[in-house]
């Protein structure tokens, strides 16, 4: 029998994480609940975040938009600042994961082919625990593994404000997962370029970085180290990368 808590504030929840066994953070659900359901989790407990204070909400402060870490996608695509990033969570699932799915649990769980983490990894963000502070490029660590440790919790993150952004993605029809997503952002010292759903978790591109910043033609993604599966192979997604990254250029505003 799994035990279910719902902490007030974030010292109760991360005490509740840290008492020891598997135990769970529950954001929005969209990753872990359909994971229990197939049996390929059961954790003794659940610490469900929903009432915790001071998670929620969008503002800007400096060169950053801070997005509260149990903000909707659904919120995010109405509110956010940053288009390019409103457009990307307006792209998340449906209307009833968008309704319920948040930014902190995405990011968390770090999946492959979910798009926020090309947003963090884009937009040079900055993510905030209870513990301190991570830099997007030392933050994702592969498939389902970041930097987080245990009963670490995300509160928020910060997003650097672009020049120019956009996100382009080819989406699986039936998930609206990424098969492959690319999300572009033009700053004064260059570009970001980072890519999602292509091979075992986001990464940065940095050959389009370089040729973006000097004019020069655009590269091809090489398939080496990427997803084969049934949905995609190697050769296709470096082709859809390539392809997405066209897309976005001639999207950014």
């Amino acid at each position: 029998m799994t035990a279910y808590h719902r902490p007030a504030d974030l010292a109760e929840a991360a005490t509740l994480l840290g008492a020891g066994g598997d135990v769970a953070c529950l954001a929005g659900g969209h990753t872990l609940i359909p994971a229990m359901k197939s049996r390929l989790r059961a954790p003794d407990a659940l610490v469900d975040l929903a009432h915790v204070t001071d998670l929620s909400g969008i503002s800007r402060e400096g060169d950053r938009v801070w997005i509260g870490a149990m903000t909707r996608h659904a919120e995010v695509a109405k509110t956010a600042p940053i288009a390019a990033l409103g457009g990307l969570a307006g792209g998340i699932g449906d209307p009833q994961v968008r309704e319920r799915g948040t930014l902190g649990g995405s990011v968390a769980n770090n999946d492959p082919a979910a798009d926020y983490p090309a947003a963090v990894l884009g937009l040079d963000a900055v993510i905030e625990t209870n513990r301190g502070v991570h830099a997007a490029d030392d933050f994702f660590l592969g498939m389902f593994a970041t930097a987080l440790e245990d009963a670490e919790i995300i509160t928020r993150i910060g997003f650097r404000v672009p020049q120019a952004a956009a996100y382009a993605k080819f989406a699986h029809p039936a998930s609206r997962y990424a098969l492959v997503g690319v999300f572009v952002a033009r700053f004064a010292e260059g570009a970001r370029v980072a890519v999602t759903g292509a091979g075992p978790g986001v990464f940065r591109w940095s050959d389009a970085e370089a040729a973006i910043d000097a004019g020069d033609a655009l590269p091809e993604l090489a398939p080496d180290d990427l997803n084969t599966d049934i949905h995609a192979g190697a050769e296709y997604r470096a082709h859809l990368a390539g392809v997405m990254l066209r897309r976005a250029l001639g999207d950014m505003a």
